[in-house]
């Protein structure tokens, strides 16, 4: 399945949402997901799976390129 991700850069700093950066990863569940990229500095704000008619729309986006992190 196919997760959409929300993050801010850095832990360090607030959430902002002009600031807020999108990533697709290749998972199991949300838990995987966050899982994989616990050792990145990646301020996680909302993991949502993405699937159906929402992965049709988002496949037409230029940014559209799923990560497979082991």
């Amino acid at each position: 399945m196919i997760y959409k991700v929300y993050y801010q850069d850095s832990r360090l700093e607030v959430p902002v949402r002009e600031k807020t950066k999108s990533i697709y990863v290749k998972g199991i569940s949300e838990r995987d997901v966050r899982t994989k990229l616990a050792e990145k500095p990646y301020n996680i704000e909302f993991v949502t799976l993405v699937d159906g008619a929402f992965l049709e729309y988002e496949n037409q986006g230029e940014e559209f390129t799923v990560l497979e992190i082991e």
